[in-house]
């Protein structure tokens, strides 16, 4: 028999509300609505991708990058889609929330057959500002990289 499990005061809410802000943060990032997917960081974040050598920072950086890969990819005519699960919360004692998922992003070109690009692990750090869930931090670690 397992053992058994009672949920802590709010974390089923808490995860509840980060599984719907990642819904739609990832919609946003699909549809290459870039400056809308930046509004979800702190307006200093963040993100350390695994292909880059060094962190992008600041929301005007994230939005750049994000309208260039959104045009590079619909101009090879595909469509990148990212899906984010099993994830765990953890709120930790200095108010942040630390978030860790799996990460997926497929490819599917027009008229093609879909293929999963990558397989990654995904830690964000959340803060809340204004009564906002932002993401101060994200940390992107490809599999196929160790």
């Amino acid at each position: 028999m397992g053992q058994i499990f009672t949920a802590p005061a709010g974390l089923v809410e808490l995860r509840a509300g980060i599984e719907q802000f990642y819904a739609r943060h990832f919609h946003l990032l699909d549809d290459g609505k870039a400056a809308e997917w930046a509004g979800d960081f702190t307006e200093d974040g963040a993100f350390f991708p695994p292909n880059a050598p060094e962190p992008l920072r600041g929301r005007g950086t994230l939005v750049a990058g994000v309208e260039r890969a959104h045009a590079e990819y619909q101009e090879k005519g595909e469509q990148r889609r990212h899906w984010h699960g099993m994830i765990a919360v953890q709120p930790r004692e200095d108010g942040t929330i630390l978030v860790r998922c799996y990460a997926q992003i497929i490819i599917t070109p027009r008229g093609g057959q879909a293929r999963l690009h990558l397989s990654c692990v995904c830690e964000d750090v959340f803060v809340v500002e204004g009564g906002a869930l932002l993401i101060r931090e994200r940390r992107v670690s490809r599999d196929d990289l160790g």
